[in-house]
């Protein structure tokens, strides 16, 4: 591995799942990252409808990256490997891996989730930006709410436009700050601070000072375009309450407050949940940085 993970909130997690937290492992114990309601308005607030959410976002992300039968995937950033857990429900003859700096998250998911419909099934414990795999192997790259924890987009990008075959696909949720929210971080508006450090104690390293524009010119110097871009930030929404309460009720105060300056920007409108789809150029080659 070239680099290592400090994620603080899988730490959190990972405690109260150990620990046989119902509302926790009802949640996340799945899926770790935000839902998707096609109507916020029926949002209940529970851990169920919020575990439907989430498994919604994953097939909504999947389904929007033409994911199929047949096909070889990698998800990077795997976390408890719901993506994969997903993809191997719904299809059939899926060479599946999940990657993850993380040994403990790859090791609940191998515990319980196992190859079915002629699917095969792999984990491996690696570094995103530099990925043991051989090049034109992968038919789709996923990235589900983690590429912000990368310690770099380019190189991330790199490594996939190796990987991806020709017409490959990398799919992605991020976090995407609007122009205004870039040049509030860019220069240091209150006095310096900036989200990535505002969150570090719950949430780890976190860049969130990539833009849509920046995703665009960061695809095209290596080979990929930006086919499919959809903003569903106001359907993340619900997300917002459920994860406060889950941090509330166990007295976790630093992270109820980081959740709540997210969700802040995020109804503001200044940071956008997006999902992108990037398709490897036709005749690409491997470019240099």
């Amino acid at each position: 591995m070239t680099a290592t993970a400090t994620l603080p909130y899988f730490d959190r997690l990972l405690e109260r799942l150990a620990e046989g937290d119902q509302r926790f492992t009802t949640a996340f114990g799945r899926h770790v990252h935000w839902g998707y309601w096609p109507d916020p308005q029926l949002a209940d607030g529970t851990p169920e409808d919020f575990a439907r959410a989430a498994e919604d976002l994953c097939q909504r992300l999947c389904d929007l990256g033409e994911v199929g039968d047949g096909l070889s995937i990698l998800d990077a950033g795997c976390g408890f490997g719901g993506t994969l857990a997903s993809l191997n429900e719904r299809f059939s003859g899926l060479d599946l891996i999940g990657l993850n700096l993380d040994g403990r998250q790859l090791a609940r998911a191998a515990e319980r989730i196992h190859p079915i419909a002629n699917n095969r099934l792999a984990w491996l414990e690696a570094d995103a930006c530099s990925i043991p795999l051989d090049r034109a192997s992968r038919d789709v790259v996923m990235a589900v709410e983690c590429i912000f924890h990368f310690p770099s987009r380019e190189r991330f990008f790199q490594e996939c436009a190796r990987v991806l075959l020709p017409g490959g696909r990398l799919v992605l949720s991020d976090f995407v700050p609007t122009p205004a929210l870039l040049a509030w971080q860019r220069w240091g508006a209150s006095g310096g601070s900036s989200i990535p450090s505002a969150m570090a104690a719950t949430y780890g390293t976190i860049d969130t000072s990539f833009g849509v524009r920046d995703y665009q010119r960061l695809a095209r110097r290596h080979g990929l375009e930006l086919q499919r871009d959809q903003d569903i930030t106001r359907q993340t929404l619900p997300t917002y309450p459920v994860v406060e309460g889950l941090f509330a009720s166990i007295d976790d105060w630093d992270a109820v407050r980081a959740t709540r300056t997210i969700a802040w920007l995020s109804r503001l409108g200044l940071l956008r949940y997006r999902l992108m789809v990037f398709r490897v150029s036709a005749g690409n080659g491997e470019i240099k940085i």
